[in-house]
């Protein structure tokens, strides 16, 4: 699955939950920086498991 932030082509590795908007995967680049706002939750994908640290996805 591929990140939904405009051009990007990097593999999704967290699925965000943003209550004003629409729960969306995106790569951990994007991650780190959108889960910053209060009240957005990031969640590792299972499919990530290459791509983060270990212990991330557990």
């Amino acid at each position: 699955m591929e990140c939904t932030e405009t051009d990007c082509e990097a593999e999704a590795a967290v699925e965000l939950h943003v209550p004003w908007g629409e729960t969306r995967p995106v790569c951990a680049a994007h991650a780190r920086v959108l889960s910053r706002k209060d009240g957005v939750v990031a969640k590792p994908l299972s499919s990530a498991d290459d791509t983060l640290p270990d212990g991330a996805t557990d």
